[in-house]
C-alpha cells in the first residue's frame, strides 16, 4: 500500500480586484469594462455600473 504524500498548499488564485469598486471577486463572475475590458464585479454589473472607475473618470467632462 503507498504511502499518502502532503502536499503543499495551492498558492493559485481564482481572483480579480474589480475596477469599479474594488472589491476581490471571483475571475469567472463578472464582466469587462464597456469601453477598456477590465474586470468589473457581478454586484456592481447588477447595479448598473458597466464603466471602471478610471473610464468613468476619463469621460466626466473637467
Amino acid at each position: 500500500m503507498a504511502t499518502a504524500q502532503t502536499r503543499p498548499p495551492l498558492k493559485e488564485v481564482d481572483a480579480m480586484r474589480c475596477r469599479a469598486c474594488g472589491r476581490e471577486e471571483r475571475a469567472s463572475e463578472g464582466y469587462p469594462c464597456d469601453v477598456c475590458g477590465t474586470f468589473i464585479c457581478l454586484v456592481c454589473t447588477i447595479r448598473g455600473v458597466t464603466i471602471c472607475r478610471e473610464c468613468s473618470a476619463a469621460r466626466t467632462p473637467s
